[in-house]
């Protein structure tokens, strides 16, 4: 972490990847020297690592700090993350910390993302980073960036997903009290012309669909739940998940997919019933075009090793 780092951008890394026995992390806080760091909004870190921590560590955080647009990251920092990169470490910032990390030019032409409030500064002092400043996060495979502290959590369930599978991620996500999955891709920042509780509304029909996977749902159902227009109701699912209704749906269908097959001995064909995409050759089809890959080798990549 560096000087003025935030809150809520080192803790959420740190409790979502937190050590426990369920959990094959091992977590790691550092600054640029072991010792007291200072931190933003009042508070402040007594950090028992220094930079040496990044010679092993597999995953690395960079929290947001304070005045990232006017101050420069220590040059011992930004070699110890490049460094990091080159051996094959994975660097994750978060919100600001997006500052950092493009400061060791390896976001340059990529795309990246950062707290809303400073994307135009980003863009401005790196301008061969490919700034979007309408998503949560950015997957750029060893490089990934995220949006202001709650998207953090967005950007750690992902990386968990990717690495532990659905199951684990949405055990984190319940733990949590978090929403199991936001697309990377939703907005940070929409202004609503629809009254708030409205949100409320759909967030009990995301639940509603949530328990009926395997039966038919439509937009003409699940706007029927919401009791708004079908035209309204996609509109502002929209603007609350980043999925169109029937994209989340499918999405909603293929995790519980993948859960599955984590998880139990089930067939593909039951499996395609219980989640209600009908048939194992659907399955397998929706598989590939999302996940790039089948549901056997799914399978078989969370079952090494048992």
């Amino acid at each position: 972490m560096l000087e003025g780092a935030k809150p809520l951008d080192v803790g959420i890394p740190a409790q979502v990847f937190t050590t426990r026995a369920s959990m094959p992390y091992e977590v790691r806080v550092c600054g640029a020297a072991p010792g007291l760091v200072t931190g933003g909004d009042g508070l402040a870190y007594h950090v028992a690592h220094g930079l040496g921590a990044l010679d092993w560590a597999e995953t690395v955080f960079i929290p947001g700090y304070r005045h990232p647009d006017r101050e420069e990251p220590p040059a011992a920092v930004v070699g110890a993350l490049h460094a990091a990169h080159a051996r094959g470490a994975r660097l994750a910032a978060i919100s600001t910390g997006a500052f950092a990390l493009a400061a060791t030019g390896l976001l340059d032409g990529r795309r990246a993302t950062t707290h809303w409030h400073y994307t135009r500064a980003l863009a401005a002092k790196h301008p061969r980073v490919r700034v979007d400043e309408n998503v949560l996060f950015v997957d750029e495979g060893g490089v990934l960036t995220s949006a202001g502290a709650a998207s953090g959590i967005d950007l750690c369930l992902h990386i968990l997903r990717g690495d532990l599978g659905v199951a684990a991620s949405n055990h984190a996500a319940r733990r949590l009290v978090a929403a199991p999955y936001r697309s990377g891709g939703q907005a940070q920042y929409v202004p609503r012309s629809v009254p708030e509780p409205l949100g409320e509304r759909f967030a009990a029909t995301r639940e509603w669909a949530l328990g009926r996977l395997g039966e038919p749902l439509t937009l003409q159902a699940l706007a029927r739940h919401a009791a708004v227009s079908p035209r309204t109701f996609s509109r502002r699912f929209a603007e609350d998940t980043g999925y169109t209704p029937m994209q989340w749906v499918m999405r909603a269908r293929i995790d519980v997919a993948r859960e599955l097959l984590e998880r139990s001995q089930l067939s593909v064909e039951q499996i395609a019933a219980d989640v209600g995409l009908g048939t194992g050759a659907n399955l397998r089809l929706r598989f590939q075009r999302v996940l790039g890959t089948t549901p056997s080798e799914y399978r078989r990549t969370f079952t090494r090793g048992e």
